[in-house]
C-alpha cells in the first residue's frame, strides 16, 4: 500500500497469503504472520511467520507497488520465530522464536534475497524452568550486542556478538522493571533501551553500558497494555 506526500495510505496493492502450519498444534495450526519489515535496501520485505516456522522473503516493486513472493526460509520446527532485527553491517539478521527460547543467526544476501542460518544461541541461562516466550530481539547501533525481552521470566537478555555477527555467547539477563516484555526498542542515539510491558502497563527505560551491553534501570513511565515502543 503506498504512502501519499500527505501521509495518507493509497490504494491496495495487492494481498499475499501464506500457507501451512508447524508441529506445535495449539499455536501453529495456520499460518501466523508475526513481523513484516523491509531489508536495510529497501529491496526486499520479509515475513516471519510464527505458525509456519519459516520467514517469507518477496521482492519489494515500489513503482508497481507491489510485492512477488521470492523465496522462503524454513527454520527448526517448533522453533515458533516472531521477530526479525537486521545487524547494522546489513548482511546478517537474526530471528527470535517464540515457541523455543532461541535467537536464529542468519546470514542476509541483499543481492539475491537470500537468508541462510548459520546457528542458534539461547536467549534464556541454561536450567531455566517453566514456559518462557520471547519477544523482540533488537541489535546495538556498533552490532556487538543484542537484547531480546524474554516474556514469562520478565527480563531482557544481553548476548555478545562476535566481529563476524555469525556467532552470539549469552551473557546474562536483566529484570525488566515490569510484567510481559512484549517490546524493546533502541533510541536513536544508541544509549537508552526501552521496553513495553503489556501486563503491568507500562514502559521501563534503561541505560546501556555501550562495553558490556548490559542494561542498568533507568525509569518507568506508566502506560495501558503496552505493546510496542517505535521512534519516529
Amino acid at each position: 500500500m503506498p504512502v501519499g506526500t500527505d501521509g495518507a495510505p493509497g490504494t491496495l496493492g495487492g494481498v499475499m497469503r501464506h500457507e501451512g502450519h508447524g508441529p506445535v498444534v495449539e499455536r501453529q495450526s495456520a499460518p501466523h504472520a508475526h513481523q513484516v519489515l523491509p531489508d536495510p535496501t529497501g529491496r526486499w520485505v520479509l515475513s516471519v511467520d510464527l505458525g509456519t516456522d519459516s520467514v517469507r522473503i518477496c521482492a519489494l516493486d515500489t513503482a508497481a507497488d507491489a510485492l512477488t513472493p521470492h523465496r522462503e526460509m524454513p527454520l527448526r520446527p517448533g522453533t515458533g520465530p516472531r521477530h526479525l532485527a537486521f545487524h547494522p553491517d546489513g548482511r546478517h539478521a537474526y530471528v527470535l522464536g517464540e515457541l523455543e527460547p532461541t535467537v536464529t543467526l542468519c546470514r542476509w544476501d541483499p543481492a539475491a534475497g537470500l537468508l541462510e542460518p548459520v546457528g542458534e544461541t539461547a536467549v534464556v541461562p541454561d536450567g531455566t524452568a517453566g514456559p518462557v516466550h520471547p519477544s523482540a530481539p533488537v541489535v546495538s547501533h556498533d552490532g556487538r550486542h543484542l537484547w531480546a525481552a524474554v516474556r514469562g521470566r520478565d527480563s531482557i537478555a544481553v548476548l555478545a556478538l562476535d566481529a563476524t555477527g555469525e556467532r552470539a555467547t549469552f551473557v546474562t539477563d536483566v529484570p525488566c522493571g515490569g510484567h510481559w516484555p512484549r517490546d524493546l526498542a533502541l533510541d536513536p542515539t544508541g544509549r537508552r533501551l526501552y521496553a513495553a510491558n503489556e501486563r503491568s502497563g507500562d514502559v521501563t527505560w534503561f541505560t546501556v553500558d555501550p562495553s558490556t551491553g548490559i542494561p542498568h534501570h533507568s525509569g518507568s513511565l506508566a502506560v495501558p497494555a503496552a505493546s510496542c515502543v517505535v521512534f519516529a
